[in-house]
């Protein structure tokens, strides 16, 4: 099953519209993934490049700066909002497009690219499998894909804390499978091996990186940040929090991050993962 609609509605209505709102200090917060990211993707002038779930823009901005005016990025996603702010973004850059769709099933023009890149953006697939196969059409022979995603959950406290100080205030939402497509549904390195080998990925690569993340601004400003994207919303909008419970949240979400603090800001733990493969040649 490849249906991504509950995907497209969810990044088309309120939490995609937040990500807009949002969008600078959420680019600040990943900055640190998408230099992760450009650093193991090989991005060389005159590059034709796919970034798949490209969201408001801050990756395909970023590589086309790298691949120049000779080469071309793609970006690709599920959410109007979304691709919207992208446009804008990327007004100036002749070498820059945007398209709205599924990378499950859009009609790509076979042989397109000779690069693939997402940053958070392929553990959303409802059939991570058939996305990949799709995706491959895309592809030149021994073209390189390289994706970031989170690892274990517990080891990112940005997903840990803010789920915590939400269910201490108003309980927990009910529970989702982390193989479901989400957040961590590309934990396991091993796992993702599988999907790439049977969509017919070859020479699988995968590094697990401890980072910080960086947010803007004190920990009273990521506290709040956080009550806007990720599990503290999902928790808001299940028990249809009141504004006194996003605040509350926010406070205990602010103390909880004190042992973050640094003389250069807040830095916030995370570990990524980093894969790569290969078009078969």
């Amino acid at each position: 099953m490849n249906d991504n609609t509950d995907q497209q509605e969810f990044w088309s209505g309120p939490s995609g519209q937040s990500w807009v709102r949002l969008q600078a200090q959420l680019d600040a917060l990943l900055q640190p993934v998408l230099d992760g990211l450009l650093a193991r993707a090989a991005l060389v002038a005159g590059a034709r490049v796919l970034d798949v779930g490209c969201g408001t823009g801050a990756s395909t901005v970023a590589a086309a700066r790298i691949v120049g005016a000779q080469g071309h990025v793609c970006g690709l996603d599920i959410s109007a909002p979304m691709l919207e702010r992208a446009r804008d973004r990327a007004a100036t850059l002749s070498q820059v497009s945007f398209l709205l769709g599924d990378a499950a099933d859009h009609s790509f023009d076979a042989h397109g690219f000779d690069r693939m890149i997402s940053r958070f953006g392929v553990m959303f697939f409802a059939d991570p499998v058939a996305a990949f196969r799709n995706l491959a059409r895309a592809l030149q022979p021994g073209a390189q894909v390289t994706f970031a995603t989170w690892s274990e959950v517990a080891h990112n406290p940005w997903f840990t804390i803010p789920a915590q100080a939400a269910k201490a205030r108003l309980g927990a939402p009910p529970a989702v499978h982390p193989d479901e497509p989400g957040p961590f549904a590309f934990r396991d390195p091993e796992r993702v091996d599988s999907i790439m080998a049977e969509a017919g990925f070859i020479d699988f690569g995968a590094e697990t990186v401890a980072i910080s993340l960086t947010p803007p601004g004190d920990r009273t400003a990521a506290a709040s940040l956080a009550t806007f994207v990720g599990p503290a919303t999902r928790a808001i909008r299940h028990f249809s929090g009141t504004d006194a419970d996003r605040q509350a949240i926010a406070t205990d979400v602010a103390d909880r991050l004190a042992e973050f603090d640094t003389p250069a800001g807040i830095r916030i733990p995370a570990e990524i993962n980093y894969f790569t493969a290969r078009r078969p040649g």
